[in-house]
């Protein structure tokens, strides 16, 4: 375990954050979401919910613009959409919406694909990776 690193945080987690580049994508789904047939490269998380998860990513991922993309769920925005967009500190402005056909599509371009536990449908979230800025030691 690291000292100040979210537990939800595995190392291959990390890792797959950490090999990311500006603009790449992850995509954090729930438990229903075809990540196996879609993913090139699948994690497992089976005992987070997303909304949990997407808390615990953001301490370490910056964010690009556009950030967020949901599923669109054909009764409108659901309570774990809304945890959804919560947890990635938007506003509900900056999140764009996509039919199930498009998000998947997008999913299957996505760098990494992490299912979770969560059960409750439309729990699916895509995160764009921003810059990461890193301070510069004193003298450089």
């Amino acid at each position: 375990m690291l000292s100040n690193i979210h537990p939800y945080l595995t190392g291959d987690l990390l890792r797959h954050l950490d090999a990311m580049g500006h603009g790449d994508t992850v995509v954090l789904a729930d438990a229903h979401f075809p990540g196996a047939r879609l993913a090139p490269r699948l994690l497992d998380s089976p005992g987070v919910t997303t909304p949990d998860l997407v808390t615990a990513i953001r301490t370490v991922l910056p964010l690009d613009n556009p950030a967020v993309r949901l599923m669109t769920a054909p009764e409108g925005r659901l309570p774990v959409q809304d945890e959804l967009v919560a947890a990635a500190g938007v506003s509900p402005q900056e999140v764009s919406e996509l039919h199930r056909v498009a998000f998947y599509e997008a999913a299957a371009g996505a760098f990494l694909i992490v299912r979770t536990g969560e059960a409750r449908p439309y729990g699916n979230i895509i995160l764009s990776k921003g810059v990461v800025t890193t301070p510069h030691p004193e003298g450089h």
